[in-house]
């Protein structure tokens, strides 16, 4: 294609500097965003099939891969310890402080310890107490949902466990979780947690989320990107050569 009579393109150095780089690197978050949009687009739809089926019992489970765990309906029997459980800090719902709380279950097997996340429960704002958690008496069947971590929690430094019951928690790390119930001589931990549902036994305020952001938003995201390297390109060419001059002198002909 050849350029058009009088067309002239003189380039400014430190724009086309800026440019190379800044043009790159909007498009290339703009395919992120579309990425990442595919991928919770895949989380919602592994959600919504798993919730489809019936819940299995834990038990059968222990063994079974990650792949295979994530969002998968599951039952358990057995009793909550009274003392023990941890505390999720800095949980933020409806723009309330709070915890979540994560209970133990012996299993009525014996045959080992599950980490049961009850839900949210509210918290002082000065954290001058800790909440009282409702305790839950006897023996119990629940059902949730066990939950896969897409990753390693991020944390400015390296959790401690304070020694004493209830523990204060960051983030969950199963390994020092377990770590912490083997003290319990108990029998084995379940890998992951399992989420509680909503009406079940020692149930909180349970809202759970499967993704933090939606496809819709990373998809807006993306656009966003996408237009603003759209953009700098129409800057770039208006600013280093004379294309606009061509164009009002062709509008008024």
């Amino acid at each position: 294609m050849t350029a058009p009579r009088g067309f002239s393109f003189d380039p400014e150095w430190r724009i086309t500097l800026l440019s190379a780089i800044l043009l790159p690197l909007l498009v290339a978050l703009g395919f992120w965003q579309l990425q990442r949009a595919s991928e919770k687009a895949e989380l919602s739809a592994a959600w919504e099939a798993r919730q489809q089926q019936a819940p299995v019992p834990v038990i059968g489970l222990w063994d079974a891969p990650a792949g295979e765990l994530a969002y998968r309906s599951v039952s358990m029997r057995g009793h909550f310890l009274d003392k023990e459980y941890f505390l999720l800090d800095n949980r933020i719902l409806g723009g309330r402080f709070g915890y979540e709380v994560l209970g133990i279950m012996q299993l009525d097997t014996g045959d080992g310890l599950v980490l049961v996340n009850r839900g949210w429960i509210a918290g002082d704002p000065a954290r001058l107490e800790l909440p009282r958690v409702p305790s839950i008496s006897g023996e119990v069947a629940v059902a949730g949902t066990v939950y896969v971590a897409p990753g390693a929690p991020y944390l400015l430094a390296e959790q401690q466990l304070q020694p004493g019951w209830p523990k204060l928690l960051q983030a969950i790390e199963m390994d020092k979780l377990a770590a912490a119930l083997a003290e319990l001589e108990a029998g084995p931990v379940f890998p992951f947690p399992v989420r509680l549902a909503q009406g079940q036994p020692g149930a909180l305020e349970v809202d759970w989320q499967v993704v933090n952001v939606s496809p819709e938003k990373h998809r807006a995201y993306a656009a966003q990107w996408f237009t603003m390297a759209a953009v700098l390109f129409v800057f770039y060419l208006l600013r280093s050569s004379n294309i606009w001059q061509l164009l009002k002198s062709i509008g008024k002909e």
